[in-house]
């Protein structure tokens, strides 16, 4: 299972972090969203396999009442998340 993060972007559309398997190792995914989505935006980990087909991504679009994991945060380093805590 690989976890991805979704959230809306400014454009519209939804924007997709891949996180590395070292950094998901040494962080977490949560940490991650935190430190990686932009500040105030509401965001959601799924499972990669919820991905749409990359030929149907421009199509693509999520309810943001669906973006419930979490909210961007002010960080900058993984360091300040864990100090968050």
């Amino acid at each position: 299972m690989t976890q991805v993060i979704i959230f809306k972007n400014d454009e519209g559309g939804v924007s997709v972090i891949h996180p590395t398997q070292e950094v998901l190792s040494s962080y977490g995914i949560e940490a991650i969203a935190l430190k990686d989505v932009p500040v105030g935006k509401p965001f959601k980990i799924i499972d990669s396999s919820e991905l749409p087909d990359r030929s149907q991504r421009n199509q693509w679009d999520v309810n943001e009442s669906d973006l419930t994991d979490g909210v961007g945060a002010e960080y900058s380093t993984f360091s300040e998340v864990k100090n968050a805590d």
